[in-house]
C-alpha cells in the first residue's frame, strides 16, 4: 500500500484486524513518507523500515548495469547527471533513464540527458561560475539569457548551481574530496579545483545562500525569468 498515510481513520479501523492477524500466506507492506501520520495501533503491529537515500556511486553504478544490459552506450557524464539529479532516489534515476533511452540513439550523452531531462549540464555550471569569479556582468548575463532561451526549469538551475558551490566549499575545506566522483568526474577536477582556489570560502557560502533564495523566490514569482536573472 503506497503512501499509506493517506487512508482514511474508517480505513485504517477496517485494516487493522487483517494486519494484527494476517493469514499465513500474505505480508503487507505498507510504505509512507509521512510516518507519524500512520496510527500508532498500525504501526504497533508492523516491522519499520526507514529507507535511506542511496549514495551517487550506488545509483551510477546501478545505471551503468542497466545501460550495459540493455546493450547500450552511456557515457560517465550522463550517468553522473542522472544519478545527481536522482537525489538518492533509486526509482527516479531509473525512471530517468527510461525516459532518456526512449528519445534518444544506442550512445547516449550528457547534451542527450540534459534536452530530454531539462537538466543544465555540468559544463554549463562551471561556465557559469567562471564567469562569475571573472566578475564578467556581461558575461553572465548573457549566459544567463541562454539558460532561459534553452527551456531549463530555473529552480533546477539554481539548485543545480548551488549543489556545484556546495562541491567547492567541500573542496576548500578537504581537498582530498576532489577525488570523490560525487564531487567531480575525472574530467571535471582540473576545473573544480581552479574554481576552488578563486573563490574564498565565504564567497562560496554567500553564493549558495543567494542561489538557495533564489530558488525559493522563483517558485513563487510572476517572472520567473527576471528573478532569476
Amino acid at each position: 500500500i503506497d503512501e499509506v498515510h493517506r487512508l482514511s481513520k474508517n480505513a485504517f479501523d477496517a485494516l487493522l484486524k487483517s494486519v494484527e492477524e494476517p493469514p499465513p500466506y500474505v505480508k503487507f507492506m505498507m510504505a509512507t513518507t509521512e510516518l507519524d501520520a500512520v496510527p500508532d495501533t498500525i504501526r504497533s503491529r508492523s516491522q519499520v523500515f526507514e529507507l535511506k537515500a542511496l549514495p551517487f556511486a550506488s545509483i551510477r553504478d546501478q545505471l551503468r548495469g542497466v545501460a550495459v544490459r540493455e546493450s547500450v552506450t552511456v557515457d560517465e557524464a550522463a550517468l553522473a547527471l542522472i544519478a545527481r539529479a536522482a537525489e538518492g532516489s533509486m526509482r527516479d534515476a531509473l525512471s530517468a533513464l527510461d525516459h532518456v533511452l526512449a528519445f534518444t540513439s544506442d550512445n547516449v550523452t550528457a547534451a542527450d540527458v540534459s534536452t530530454v531531462l531539462g537538466l543544465i549540464g555540468r559544463d554549463v555550471q562551471f561556465d557559469i561560475a567562471e564567469t562569475a569569479a571573472r566578475e564578467d556582468a556581461g558575461g553572465v548575463f548573457t549566459l544567463a539569457g541562454t539558460v532561459v532561451e534553452s527551456g531549463f526549469d530555473l529552480r533546477t538551475v539554481c539548485r543545480e548551481l548551488a549543489r556545484l558551490m556546495r562541491d567547492l566549499i567541500v573542496v576548500r575545506i578537504d581537498p582530498s574530496r576532489l577525488a570523490d566522483p560525487e564531487i567531480a568526474a575525472a574530467d571535471e577536477r582540473d576545473r573544480m579545483q581552479s574554481l576552488a582556489e578563486h573563490y574564498s570560502r565565504e564567497d562560496l557560502m554567500r553564493s549558495f545562500d543567494l542561489l538557495s533564495m533564489a530558488e525559493r523566490d522563483i517558485r513563487t514569482s510572476s517572472q520567473p525569468r527576471h528573478t532569476f536573472e
